[in-house]
């Protein structure tokens, strides 16, 4: 019988998506030996089935909604994408589904991967069971960080299985335009992947189970989006949810709660996401499989001092780029706990996730594309701030209407009137994805709205906004 290889390392990383990656490489600068497990991809969810393919996907789409705004350019795009060269778009950044380009990096920063599923078999214990079947045990003197990430959360619908519906994965790794594509789900997977597969070509039917799309954003955001996505040709059903699908024929079928009966080529559940947390042995440290492991601001899991949970996992903001910026408050806690170094957990301190709570900004690439950071003015209202909420029509900016003629869009500032502060902004329109980190830094910052009259936006820019939202305050 061969005996099980066991090996030693200052950290040890569950996942080498991007969150995985940034804690390996700041232990690694911290000059802390570290071992990645990856059961899939090195690079993970967001370069190869999610963000990556899926802007590769939409940048196209918006290009074209774009130019179809211009004079001069607008009777020039009017005809069909070539889907083709769009879907080789996407797997060119997918580096058609390799990591050899990913692998490389990690053996530049000089992190040990090993390639299996790994499990804890005990505190600060790793279990890697390879390809081969072959097992290897990696010790963690200091961490072992969690960063498997999350799935596509399926509906317990009789029979599901064999309709083999799409996720997210399905949706932007497809390899044909479906004629006929059902979306169920109303939030960002759904929205985006409407507006490609209806750019591409597929009658779009979204069924909505709530009363509008975009939830967790400002009613407005949903409701521009909607607004153009019924524009674009998509069948758009609100207060609607599936009792049942089968497939008949290749066909398959859906029936609503109202008795409708919709067919298409394919249906896409954009339905929520559960962690990676199944099957990772942490029954053997006490924690319950399949849950969401909960955090203090140094990433590091209640009750277990060597324990990190960071991205996803801990269900604070699951997006790629607040999970990279965990990643390098975890890789900087633990190399200052592992080398004995003040912890400056302090909100806004170097070991300090307190952007998750405060500032945490997303931008959905539909047509209009939806920005928002902090808290909408329903969340600030029920945390017990007291603010006033000030809205600007962007087409009344003037570099809106210089971008686009009919440029369609709104902006909101929700401003603390106790501290003078802004504790949210949304932007809908047109490339105001490229303006949102501007806001970001104002309520990240905490910057005074006396103080923002000085930060003077150039002329003529969508930016301009700035101005006309700290006019709306000033005149409320």
């Amino acid at each position: 019988m061969t005996e099980t290889e066991t090996n030693a390392y200052d950290v040890v990383v569950l996942g080498a998506g991007p969150v995985g990656e940034n804690v390996a490489d700041r232990t690694r600068a911290a000059g802390l030996t570290t071992a990645v497990v990856e059961s899939e991809l090195v690079g993970g969810e967001c370069s190869y089935w999610a963000c990556m393919p899926s802007k590769a996907l939409l940048r196209p789409v918006i290009a074209r909604a774009d130019a179809r705004r211009v004079p001069g350019l607008s009777q020039s795009v009017q005809g069909p994408l070539d889907a083709s060269a769009v879907l080789a778009h996407r797997d060119y950044y997918t580096s058609d589904w390799k990591d050899d380009g990913q692998v490389g990096w990690l053996d530049s920063i000089g992190a040990d991967l090993y390639r299996g599923h790994g499990r804890l078999t005990g505190p600060r214990t790793v279990t890697v069971t390879g390809p081969d079947g072959g097992e290897r045990v990696l010790t963690a003197r200091h961490a072992v960080a969690v960063c498997t990430g999350s799935r596509a959360a399926l509906p317990g619908l009789p029979g599901l299985d064999e309709v083999r519906p799409w996720t997210s994965r399905e949706a932007t790794s497809a390899k044909n335009v479906p004629g006929r594509l059902i979306v169920v789900g109303g939030g960002v997977v759904a929205t985006e992947m409407a507006t490609v597969w209806q750019a591409l070509g597929s009658q779009v039917t979204m069924l909505v189970r709530g009363k509008g799309l975009l939830p967790r954003m400002e009613p407005f955001a949903g409701e521009l989006v909607a607004e153009a996505l019924t524009e674009a040709g998509a069948d758009v059903r609100t207060g609607t949810s599936v009792e049942s699908v089968t497939r008949e024929n290749g066909s398959v079928v859906a029936v609503t709660d109202n008795g409708d009966r919709i067919e298409a080529d394919e249906i896409l559940f954009a339905t929520g996401r559960a962690p990676r947390t199944d099957d990772l042995g942490l029954e053997t440290i006490g924690l319950e499989p399949g849950t969401w492991l909960d955090v203090d601001d140094s990433l590091r899991v209640t009750g277990h001092d060597w324990l990190y949970a960071v991205g996803d996992v801990n269900q604070r903001a699951l997006l790629t780029h607040q999970g990279k910026y965990q990643a390098r408050v975890a890789g900087a806690a633990i190399a200052a706990r592992a080398t004995g170094e003040t912890l400056l957990a302090q909100p806004w301190g170097a070991h300090a996730a307190t952007a998750d709570h405060a500032a945490v900004p997303q931008v959905v690439f539909t047509d209009p594309e939806a920005a928002a950071v902090g808290l909408s003015l329903a969340e600030a209202e029920q945390a017990g701030h007291r603010v006033k909420a000030v809205d600007v029509d962007l087409s009344t900016v003037a570099g809106a209407g210089l971008y686009a003629d009919g440029y369609k869009g709104r902006a909101r500032m929700v401003v603390d009137l106790e501290d003078e502060i802004l504790r949210g902004v949304t932007l809908v329109g047109p490339g105001v994805g490229e303006l949102i980190h501007s806001a970001t830094i104002a309520v990240a910052g905490q910057v005074p709205v006396g103080r923002l009259w000085h930060a003077v936006p150039s002329y003529p820019t969508i930016s301009e906004v700035w101005l006309r939202l700290l006019e709306a305050y000033r005149d409320a």
